[in-house]
């Protein structure tokens, strides 16, 4: 049987080509036919378990909010239907886009090799994200994040211990805020000395994953808060990750062989 990945990878290809202007509006029977295709699903008996399982990951694009009934509003009912702005959003970028697992940790893995245990809160984030339990992925990819952060921290104690500097206490607390504060308090004096793409990755992602990932993460695992986390929120938390994980392997290379 197909994985889940790749029925919505196919799913998506069906909808690319179909979407051509040529073809006219989106019709579900179309789409499902031409995934089948890709596929190579047929509507024999034996394929049923197949089949149930592209009409599953077919429907369930109308949950997450990337198709919707409809083409017009002379064609307002299914069969008819319609990419959404958010499924437009998610095709142009697909093959790297959350709702793509596969093809976003594929990217992922050609950037950087994160440790395990970043690496297993970022694969369920993104089970989280597909399901539309947005708080969860949020809560997920902070967990993800901060990882790589204690990572990067236990790199930067461990080469100021070797030169006999002294480390700050907030260096090893327990709250990850006072953490970052600290690694950044040591690394903003010694910008200069980074070669210029690193000072720019630097200065661009280390506010990105500040504001972003860790504020969405709190917003989410807060216990007082009812306010619901917005797929576009975690989208974009999802979306910096690669880059904040890259960023910190970029850096421990970089304390590695040129901090002192």
């Amino acid at each position: 049987m197909p994985e889940d990945q790749d029925i919505k990878l196919a799913v998506m290809q069906a909808i690319e080509e179909l979407s051509n202007p040529r073809f006219g509006g989106l019709q579900a029977g179309g789409i499902i036919q031409k995934a089948s295709e890709i596929l190579g699903i047929s509507s024999g008996p034996d394929q049923l378990d197949n089949a149930q399982a592209l009409l599953a990951i077919f429907y369930n694009m109308f949950r997450t909010g990337e198709l919707a009934w409809g083409h017009n509003l002379s064609n307002p009912s299914p069969p008819s239907c319609h990419i959404t702005e958010h499924g437009r959003r998610v095709l142009e970028n697909y093959s790297r886009d959350p709702a793509n697992p596969a093809g976003y940790l594929a990217h992922l893995a050609d950037n950087v090799n994160l440790n395990p245990i970043a690496l297993s809160y970022i694969k369920e984030a993104l089970t989280a994200y597909n399901s539309g339990c947005y708080k969860a992925a949020a809560v997920l990819t902070g967990a993800a994040s901060e990882s790589c952060i204690l990572e990067l921290r236990d790199a930067l104690v461990a080469k100021m211990e070797s030169l006999d500097l002294t480390v700050p206490d907030n260096m090893n607390a327990w709250i990850v805020k006072r953490i970052l504060n600290a690694i950044k308090q040591e690394l903003d004096p010694k910008k200069l000395s980074m070669r210029n793409t690193l000072k720019e990755k630097y200065e661009a992602y280390w506010p990105s994953f500040v504001q972003t990932i860790r504020v969405i993460r709190n917003d989410a695992g807060h216990p007082v808060s009812i306010n619901p986390v917005t797929h576009d929120a975690v989208h974009a938390s999802l979306l910096i990750f690669p880059e904040v994980a890259t960023l910190v392997v970029d850096l421990k290379n970089w304390i590695d062989i040129d901090y002192d």
